[in-house]
């Protein structure tokens, strides 16, 4: 079997890092020049999936590659330390040993592990010396609609907890009413509360009603300030697309021309399969090149995503699929 090692050079590059975004003055000329449309988006993002194929040990690497850019999440009602102290060590070893050997792959390890604030103490304990980030979903998390004082506090309360990114939700009203000044405040004072934390803007696309509101706020968002932009909380009807994926990150593309800022993105919810991260994989080195690549850049948020990843490697690994319950991150 080919060595998967010598076949790629992305999946093992180290993180690097970025300057932050500091930001703009709100523009409302460029924001009000944004537009989308609409049925062009959707043909290119019809075509991403059938474009190109990758095959045996190139789609081992890509799979690995994706591995390293997951936010392994448990977002859930009945979310117990015991739960999260699992994930973690899940994040620490994403891939049976057994696989990575057969590979000839070293260690790799997610992204971040995504958590609510009341989790961040077990999570911390589990991922002591690991160097995985602790991301929290804060501000109201999914909604958005506690009362703004708390939203701020439960950011502060997040990083001093132990939080090094907080996953923030925008108040998707300003958006619907255009109202993109509030939109703007809200998100610079968001930043601020999370001081040397990362912030991720969820937009919520799926209830922002047009592709154009999706690039004006993602706009605004950066401008404010925002280190990533991410499309859902991913418990709205409709999550992560590819038409607002490619949207959204051709805002990241216009951000940087602009202003040399390099913005994350991160798609979430209902990615969970691993054909589906080589094609969010392959559009983001298309459009925004191999420096989105890095874990520093993009993420994909997802829970299920890993088991299947897993499942693929062990399939290319013995030439048998194996039942999905033997995944346990699935």
């Amino acid at each position: 079997m080919m060595n998967v090692k010598e076949q790629d050079k992305l999946a093992q590059l180290p993180q690097t890092t970025e300057p932050r975004n500091a930001g703009l003055p709100l523009d409302l000329d460029w924001v009000a020049r944004v537009q989308a449309n609409t049925s062009a988006i959707e043909r290119r993002a019809a075509t991403l999936g059938t474009r190109r194929s990758v095959k045996k040990a190139h789609q081992a690497a890509w799979l690995l590659k994706a591995v390293s850019c997951i936010d392994l999440t448990t977002l859930a009602g009945d979310d117990t330390a015991g739960r999260v102290k699992w994930l973690c060590a899940k994040a620490r070893q994403p891939i049976r040993g057994d696989i990575m050997d057969a590979l000839g792959m070293g260690p790799i390890t997610v992204g971040a592990v995504c958590v609510y604030h009341d989790m961040i103490a077990p999570a911390a304990e589990a991922l002591a010396g690991s160097g995985i980030p602790i991301a929290a979903v804060s501000t109201g998390f999914p909604a958005g609609l506690s009362p703004f004082h708390l939203r701020v506090k439960e950011i502060e309360e997040s990083v001093k907890a132990g939080a090094s990114e907080i996953d923030i939700v925008i108040s998707r009203r300003h958006v619907l009413t255009q109202n993109w000044q509030a939109l703007y405040d809200e998100m610079r004072a968001f930043r601020a509360a999370c001081g040397d934390a990362h912030v991720k803007a969820i937009l919520a696309t799926g209830e922002l009603g047009s592709l154009r509101n999706v690039a004006r706020a993602s706009l605004v968002c950066m401008m404010a300030g925002a280190d990533f932009i991410k499309t859902s909380t991913g418990k709205e009807s409709v999550n992560a697309t590819l038409p607002v994926s490619l949207v959204m990150i051709r805002a990241i593309r216009d951000y940087e021309a602009a202003t040399g800022f390099r913005i994350g993105y991160k798609p979430a919810g209902g990615i969970s399969k691993a054909k589906d991260s080589l094609v969010y994989l392959s559009m983001m080195k298309e459009e925004l090149g191999d420096r989105w690549l890095q874990p520093d850049l993009f993420r994909f948020g997802a829970s299920s995503l890993l088991g299947d990843i897993e499942r693929q490697l062990e399939h290319y690994v013995t030439g048998a699929y194996s039942a999905s319950y033997r995944h346990a991150a699935g």
